[in-house]
Formats: structure tokens, C-alpha cells, sequence
């Protein structure tokens, strides 16, 4: 065979042509990895809703359930100097708002003295027995340290602030955002007019896609 010109043209070795074949298979082996790994990775959570948890009974509970509706987050326990007059207090504004637009979220935490010791059941049943809770509870979690729960971790950096005591208080949009929070001492009466706002914009929202 010739090339341009007169020039016999040179032919690879079968050598050659052995590596240049195992080479090209190599590279489309590694990219195929590559591409496998990519798919299999799990996503990272990018809002509150899109995280699991678990209830009170220690079954899973995928917090898209409460996606579309405003959610007040909280730390609870059980034995704090706050607790009689939190839990009515969010009681009267779960009932009030009412669960089709809101949700009051309460997440045992233990890490502040002795003042939640009990199982995750105790906790809810003298909760429910006590104070006539219907808000939703779920399992006893870790809120500070290595060990915190996923979902609350996320609220926490949200705001770049962690809990100092029981009772902080988080009030997530539909979209699963932050967008306020209190400390366990601020008035119930700011966090009952913003999450009044934000049910009154939920409902707006909904009779105009109507």
C-alpha cells in the first residue's frame, strides 16, 4: 500500500495493535465503573422532607409525607422546667392550624441533663397522657455531636446554630426550608403569627393552582 506521495505506507505491528486493543478496553472498563458508581451513589438529602426517621416505635418514617405543608420542628423532653407550658402551647397551634396545612414534629432529645430518660414510647405515651398531645413523635434522637440525627443536623446547619436547651423550635416551609427559629424562651405568640403567615400562604397558593 502506498501513501500520498509514493511512500509505502507503515503498517503497526500486531503487537502494537494488541496493546492499542487492551488499552481501549481498559478505558472503557474504568469509564463504565466510574459510571456504575455515579448511579449507585446515593443522592445527599437537599431539604428536610427528603429524609427518613424514625417514629416513636421505632418504625421508618419518610418525612415526605409532610411535604407541602408547614412543619414546626422541635426538641422535646420530658422533665424540663418548660415542658407543661410547651407541649400545651404547641398542642393549642397544632389544633389551631390544623394538619392539612401544618404539623408540629417533636423529636425527643436527651442530651441535656436528666431531663429525657425515658424510651422512646414512654416518652410519647406520657406526652399524650399528660399534656393530650396529637401531634406526631418520633424516636429519641442525638441533636448535638457525631452522632446527631441526619434530619435534625440538616435544621441545625440550616441556621449555622445549635440547641443550647430543649424546645428550640424550626419552622420549615413546604419546600422543606428553614426559614425561622426560636429559642426555647421566645414568646409563642411570634412563632403562632409566621406559622399562621405561611399556612395562610399555603392555602392561598393551592386556590390559585385551582
Amino acid at each position: 500500500m502506498e501513501a500520498l506521495g509514493g511512500y509505502r505506507a507503515k503498517s503497526s505491528s500486531p503487537k502494537a495493535r494488541r496493546v492499542a486493543v487492551l488499552l481501549s478496553v481498559a478505558v472503557g472498563a474504568a469509564c463504565l465503573l466510574l459510571l456504575q458508581t455515579q448511579l449507585s451513589k446515593p443522592s445527599e438529602p437537599e431539604d428536610f422532607y427528603s429524609f427518613e426517621v424514625k417514629d416513636a416505635k421505632g418504625r421508618t418514617v419518610a418525612l415526605e409525607k409532610y411535604r407541602g405543608k408547614a412543619s414546626l420542628v422541635v426538641n422535646v423532653a420530658s422533665r424540663s422546667q418548660q415542658t407543661e407550658s410547651n407541649y400545651r402551647s404547641l398542642q393549642e397551634l397544632h389544633r389551631e392550624l390544623g394538619t392539612s396545612h401544618f404539623n408540629v414534629l417533636a423529636f425527643p432529645c436527651g442530651q441535656f441533663g436528666d431531663t429525657e430518660t425515658g424510651t422512646s414510647r414512654d416518652i410519647e405515651a406520657f406526652a399524650m397522657s399528660t399534656y393530650d398531645v396529637t401531634f406526631p413523635f418520633f424516636s429519641r434522637i442525638k441533636i448535638m455531636g457525631s452522632e446527631a440525627e441526619p434530619a435534625f443536623k440538616f435544621l441545625t446547619d440550616s441556621v449555622q446554630k445549635i440547641p443550647k436547651w430543649n424546645f428550640w423550635k424550626f419552622l420549615v416551609n413546604p419546600e422543606g426550608k428553614v426559614v425561622r427559629f426560636w429559642r426555647t424562651d421566645e414568646p409563642m405568640e411570634s412563632i403562632r403569627l409566621e406559622a399562621t403567615a405561611l399556612v395562610r400562604e399555603i392555602i392561598v397558593k393551592k386556590r390559585v393552582e385551582l
